[in-house]
């Protein structure tokens, strides 16, 4: 078996597989790490567009501290810090930031660090770009001949009358951009013309974004957290079920309130056939999008248990999220070994591997 040593950087071969394992290391690895934060404007929990995986940074600092040698915390406030960030060329970047607005230009923060050849967690920009618009993200799942709801993307007043609507009623209406379950609530599923453009136009006044519209699918509701393995890139996938109570209408819909207040109830997928299915699905959803090192892949049932693409998320929530459950229910694994399971897959990221599913 060849597995990498990352405190040598070269590979070595040995007896024993070494992935997803609990912290075993006695000794500290000479690495430096930066976990990297943008101030945040706003109380706890504040949505910022510019930052994928809110962090708790002096946690996660304690933790990483436990096996590397040198870990420190910096926050980036303008050029000049990034710039600096990049002139001492850390071994890993420890981030959930996706970009920073200085002087009104968007700067991309893995970009920089690929053109430094800079390791971070998570996935590339363009893969970044790819899950976080809806409608690219069915486009290219569909690509890969995996199954996904029908669907189009409308404006307010685009459709004049309900002929022109290209898919059957029911169906289900969410910002075409955006995470947390933002823009969906009871009303997000629309039996009539009359709900449809309502919702429609809530969705841009509310949000100023187009609707992504579906087929709405009554069935089941699963996530998938995904890690890839720092050894050779295998992806493991870890589904868990999401239940969720009926709503005033009778529906099981998870949305904004139900995230934000975690009234759902998350359990292990216990059932292997579907639990492969889900787990087939999701590594081919997260290989079609460019995913890499570790992501999140939500899927629906339809009425007959067919399981189907939702949406990805490829800076999946690290703080006791459905990522971190997904870990905990199927690799046992409790939040400071997968924080250093992360680390030690970004350290090894600039190691050239094909994703093997």
């Amino acid at each position: 078996m060849i597995i990498k040593d990352i405190t040598e950087g070269k590979i070595k071969k040995t007896g024993v597989v070494l992935p997803f394992r609990k912290n075993i290391f006695q000794i500290k690895i000479n690495k430096s790490i930066e976990i990297v934060i943008v101030h945040n404007p706003g109380k706890k929990n504040f949505h910022q567009d510019n930052v994928g995986i809110i962090l708790e940074e002096n946690k996660i600092l304690k933790i990483l501290s436990k096996r590397y040698t040198d870990v420190s915390i910096t926050k980036i406030d303008n050029k000049k810090d990034l710039d600096r960030l990049l002139k001492r060329k850390p071994d890993l970047v420890f981030s959930g930031v996706k970009y920073f607005n200085f002087n009104d230009k968007k700067i991309w923060l893995n970009d920089c660090l690929e053109a430094y050849d800079i390791p971070y967690i998570a996935s590339s920009r363009t893969a970044l770009d790819k899950e976080s618009d809806k409608n690219l993200a069915k486009k290219l799942v569909l690509k890969a001949k995996i199954k996904t709801a029908d669907f189009f993307v409308t404006e307010p007043d685009q459709h004049q009358h309900e002929s022109s609507i290209p898919i059957s009623f029911p169906l289900f209406i969410k910002p075409v951009k955006g995470g947390d379950s933002r823009g969906i609530d009871s009303h997000s599923i629309v039996y009539n013309f009359s709900s449809f453009k309502k919702k429609v136009l809530e969705i841009k006044t509310k949000h100023n974004l187009s609707s992504l519209v579906e087929t709405y699918l009554p069935g089941k509701e699963y996530s998938v957290g995904i890690f890839q393995d720092s050894i050779n890139g295998t992806l493991r996938a870890m589904p868990i079920e999401i239940i969720i109570k009926k709503n005033i209408n009778g529906h099981c819909i998870l949305d904004f309130d139900v995230k934000k207040d975690d009234e759902e109830k998350v359990i292990a997928v216990t059932n292997k056939k579907i639990s492969r299915k889900l787990s087939e699905l999701a590594k081919k959803a997260f290989k079609a999008l460019g995913g890499k090192s570790l992501g999140r892949i939500d899927i629906k049932m339809n009425h007959q248990g067919v399981p189907h693409f939702m949406e990805a998320n490829l800076m999946p929530g690290l703080r006791r999220g459905y990522f971190y459950r997904s870990c905990s229910l199927n690799l046992d694994m409790n939040y400071d070994d997968m924080i250093l399971n992360i680390a030690n897959t970004g350290l090894l990221s600039n190691y050239s591997y094909n994703i093997k599913t």
